[in-house]
């Protein structure tokens, strides 16, 4: 073998590695509907020999570990199908690998979805618990237009603050991830980004009720919680 043929051969394998690689690793991005905004989260593992695999988490929905139903670099695009709900991405690997801009499609839509490089996916830190009192389960219902739906909240309190998540049984959707939740006194607030949605309420002294406003897609709404299993009148 010549050296010249040993140098060109050598080149191509380390072009094939640097190309696997460009894309290989955890990624972030938000898709913005309308008002609503949905954070998700790419991983791909694989290398030049077995090709690139990958999954996808839609955060803001509590969908973990969607599997990527194929996945493919050419040159500096990156193009990837989830069959099982006609989702599909093209995208550009920007020069440095920091980031991929690109269209996410599906159902006859698309929409621009740009992923940044994320700090690799390590083992979840241990949160420790606080307990505060407003920490537990608290059921309500939204009247729009004539239709309630019903809705329960999570509240869990650690030492680095609030958690929540939200059920709707009539839309058979729990674990529905709360972005931010925020406590001031009386007066707890929190946000869904994923619904384009926020609420504001008062906590009464005597820690049953939170009574508020549910706002959504310029709609506000009145939205009491009341603490689950709280005797009926109480």
């Amino acid at each position: 073998m010549t050296t010249l043929f040993r140098t060109l051969l050598l080149s191509a394998f380390l072009t094939m590695a640097a190309q696997a690689q460009t894309v290989v690793g955890d990624w972030e991005g938000t898709l913005k509907v309308g008002q609503a905004e949905l954070r998700l989260a790419l991983h791909v593992t694989g290398d030049e020999k077995k090709g690139l695999k990958a999954t996808l988490d839609s955060i803001d929905q509590n969908a973990m570990n969607v599997p990527v139903t194929s996945i493919a670099l050419a040159g500096s695009t990156l193009t990837f199908s989830i069959e099982p709900i006609g989702g599909t991405y093209e995208g550009k690997v920007s020069g440095d690998s920091s980031s991929i801009s690109g269209t996410w499609a599906q159902g006859g839509g698309s929409l621009p979805l740009e992923f940044k490089r994320a700090a690799p996916r390590a083992e979840a830190k241990k949160r420790v618990p606080k307990p505060s009192d407003v920490d537990g389960d608290w059921e309500g219902a939204i009247d729009a237009g004539g239709q309630t739906l019903r809705v329960v909240l999570h509240i869990l309190t650690y030492e680095d603050g609030m958690t929540a998540t939200l059920d709707s049984p009539d839309q058979n959707l729990t674990g529905l991830p709360v972005t931010t939740v925020t406590r001031d006194g009386a007066t707890l607030k929190f946000e869904m980004k994923q619904l384009a949605a926020g609420y504001a309420g008062k906590i009464d002294p005597e820690l049953k009720t939170i009574g508020g406003t549910w706002e959504q897609g310029g709609a506000s709404l009145p939205l009491t919680w009341k603490r689950k299993g709280a005797a009926p009148g109480k």
